[in-house]
């Protein structure tokens, strides 16, 4: 999970930090500059493999380079041209959930 997130240049912060509700709740909060992504924890969970969030990057540039920080740590790397001029490519989190990860728009 830490690795995960290091790849992804986020901070994960454990749940730990959030006082005793949230340590009953379970799971893991990342955050990257001003957003947070909280991921929590069921006993019959199954992974989100359609449904997603997306989550913009800085420029093309850190695009390219998070895919290929991604791919050498192992990761599926699914590269999307869908969207007429819209760079993006989906991944998932180590729980098998959906990412989706866009450069910003031209």
């Amino acid at each position: 999970m830490a690795g995960w997130a290091s790849t992804v240049s986020t901070t994960c912060r454990s749940p730990r930090r959030r006082g005793a509700s949230a340590r009953r709740g379970g799971g893991v909060w990342f955050a990257a500059g001003g957003q947070e992504l909280h991921v929590g924890v069921t006993d019959d969970f199954a992974p989100a493999r359609k449904a997603h969030p997306g989550l913009r990057v800085g420029s093309d540039a850190a695009l390219d380079e998070l895919a290929g920080a991604l791919t050498t740590a192992g990761a599926a790397v699914a590269w999307d041209d869908r969207i007429s001029g819209r760079r993006r490519f989906f991944t998932s989190d180590p729980w098998g959930n959906r990412i989706e990860l866009l450069a910003p728009s031209p």
